[in-house]
């Protein structure tokens, strides 16, 4: 299991993330209500500011402060770490 950071200590399982996107558009910032209605949203802004909206497979939304490209950036490091340690095994 891959834990990807999110901010403040907070951490994802890599391998139930199927998107990373922006909270700006209309259908997003829907989804988000209905998620916080049936209690599916998990807020890890800690107050600040959304800039990234994590979508996993379970039906769990994920609300983080870090932009988009950092939490994909953190996502890629951590598979490429994983392949080159498997590269080095063999």
């Amino acid at each position: 299991m891959k834990l990807i950071n999110i901010g403040f200590g907070n951490m994802v399982n890599a391998d139930r993330i199927v998107a990373i996107i922006s909270p700006e558009s209309a259908p997003i910032k829907r989804i988000i209500q209905d998620c916080k209605e049936k209690g599916t949203l998990i807020d890890a802004t800690h107050g600040r500011r959304t800039r990234a909206v994590i979508i996993t497979d379970c039906d769990q939304v994920i609300l983080t402060y870090l932009q988009a490209e950092t939490v994909a950036n953190r996502f890629n490091e951590d598979e490429d770490i994983g392949e080159e340690a498997a590269d080095y095994a063999e």
